[in-house]
């Protein structure tokens, strides 16, 4: 599990134009640690999960996800500001975190 999480956070940085500095820094780790939880030589603790998700703006299921044809989820979840400060970055993260509840709960009213 840990190698397709891996996989995973790294398609939607790349695809996403990030480095691992700018998604480190968002996420509140360093660039030692998200590269070792990026190349599956670490686990990802589950905060740093629900971060990356937040940050990426993606349910957490997408990192978990083991089909190698998750590019047109992901590409629906990569998209990149440039010169945005790392105070934007949070508040863009707390954002999608709320419109992520707002669909969750949109769907079991739906039920």
């Amino acid at each position: 599990m840990d190698r397709i999480i891996a996989r995973n956070l790294k398609k939607l940085r790349e695809t996403a134009r990030y480095t691992q500095e700018e998604v480190a820094n968002a996420i509140g780790i360093t660039r030692s640690a998200y590269s070792n939880y990026e190349s599956g030589e670490r686990e990802v603790p589950y905060d740093v999960i629900e971060k990356a998700s937040d940050f990426f703006g993606c349910e957490m299921a997408l990192l978990f996800e083991e089909n190698e044809n998750i590019n047109a989820q992901i590409l629906v979840s990569a998209f990149r500001i440039d010169g945005i400060t790392p105070e934007d970055t949070r508040e863009i993260m707390r954002f999608k975190d709320v419109v992520k509840s707002y669909l969750k709960m949109e769907a079991l009213d739906a039920k």
